[in-house]
């Protein structure tokens, strides 16, 4: 395969905005790369292996975990980004860092942080992954944090709320929190990530689901998209069992190609239709990555089934409640007693914040772990 040079929409390492600390050029990795490798080596990135995806670390060896997650999203990111000529380093990078905030017991240990918060800023996982690569991680002499390019932070920051927004624009004057107060939208290269995101879990969740024994193959085949694609399984393999574990690993597969041939097609229609010249044209314009209207559609009732049949399944509200329990009273435990937490830990001018950052940054097992030392219960049967 030939190598093709990137699109005028495509981000350009050369014509980066920069970083927030001015650095000496790398002579032998733009600037894009360079992120990718921090990212690649920082404290927050390895710690993804023991955070929950949707099912408890301990409950299985298999199951997927922020970590796994957020290498299928690169995966699928690169795929997309190379087919669309844009920057694939730092689709990768954007890929490797949009999960570095995410709380212990995914989704329910956010929600328990976000309750204890909110009266003092919050608690938004992409806010939180900005925040770690700009001031927690220290591994650096000049600076706090990874000192991460511009385009690559706002790849990072997916969502944040107007007073956020604002805050942040204070601190950065246009800077990669602007775009939510005066309207526009993330490079191309975000764009597609955070749609990767979403192909990744959508996938990988029912392949997680199934191998539980929460989903059931002939439910899940019941969905138009699913269904379908088993069919074509079944017509060119009469052989496989319908509903095996071959057969669904094979439709899933199927699932992720026809996902990424559908949003490579209706983005590519999208680019022609608009025709921006650059990557600040792009920003400007309407969200250009996209499915097309039935794989929307379709999308939109796989997410709908996974939300009631697994995220709400009694076993996963059950650990994930443990979950919610365990990051609530580790709270009130630093709270009521800040000398609890690390003295070494980077400080904060808030002690609650500097509790959240310390909590947020822990993995699945360290947190039942240190719920333990302070509380003297366990909270799951099994010992992590």
């Amino acid at each position: 395969m030939t190598e093709r040079s990137p699109a005028p929409w495509a981000c350009q390492p050369a014509h980066s905005r920069g970083r927030r600390w001015a650095e000496p050029e790398d002579l032998h990795r733009h600037a894009f790369q360079r992120d990718r490798d921090r990212i690649v080596h920082c404290t927050a990135f390895r710690r993804l292996v023991y955070k929950t995806q949707v099912f408890v670390n301990h409950e299985g060896d298999l199951f997927r975990t922020r970590l796994t997650h957020t290498l299928e999203v690169a995966q699928l990111a690169r795929s997309v980004a190379r087919r669309l000529r844009l920057d694939e380093d730092l689709v990768e990078a954007i890929s490797l860092a949009h999960d570095l905030g995410h709380a212990p017991f995914g989704h329910a240990g956010q929600e328990a942080l976000q309750a204890c918060m909110r009266a003092h800023g919050g608690f938004e996982h992409n806010l939180q992954s900005l925040r770690i690569v700009d001031h927690l991680e220290r591994r650096y002499l000049s600076f706090d944090g990874l000192n991460l390019a511009f385009e690559t932070r706002e790849g990072i920051l997916k969502h944040c709320s107007g007073a956020n927004a604002r805050e942040l624009t204070i601190r950065e004057p246009g800077g990669v929190a602007a775009r939510f107060l005066g309207g526009g939208q993330p490079s191309l290269e975000a764009q597609v990530v955070n749609l990767a995101d979403a192909m990744a879990y959508n996938a990988h969740d029912i392949d997680d689901g199934l191998r539980a024994g929460l989903l059931q193959s002939t439910t899940m085949t019941e969905l138009p998209l699913l269904g379908r694609l088993h069919g074509q399984v079944l017509a060119e393999h009469p052989a496989l069992e319908a509903g095996s574990r071959r057969t669904m690993t094979e439709v899933l597969r199927r699932l992720l190609a026809s996902m990424v041939d559908d949003l490579v097609q209706a983005t590519s229609d999208a680019l022609q239709e608009m025709a921006p010249r650059s990557a600040d044209e792009v920003r400007a314009s309407p969200a250009i990555a996209r499915h097309g209207e039935r794989m929307q559609a379709e999308l939109r009732e796989l997410s709908g089934f996974l939300f009631t049949h697994l995220y709400r399944h009694p076993q996963v509200v059950d650990s994930t409640a443990r979950g919610r329990q365990a990051i609530t009273e580790l709270f009130q435990a630093y709270a009521d007693d800040p000398s609890a937490l690390p003295a070494d830990f980077p400080p904060d001018a808030q002690p609650l914040r500097r509790a959240t950052d310390y909590i947020a940054g822990m993995t699945d097992r360290f947190a039942l772990r240190e719920h333990r030392r302070l509380t003297g219960r366990a909270l799951f049967a099994i010992d992590p």
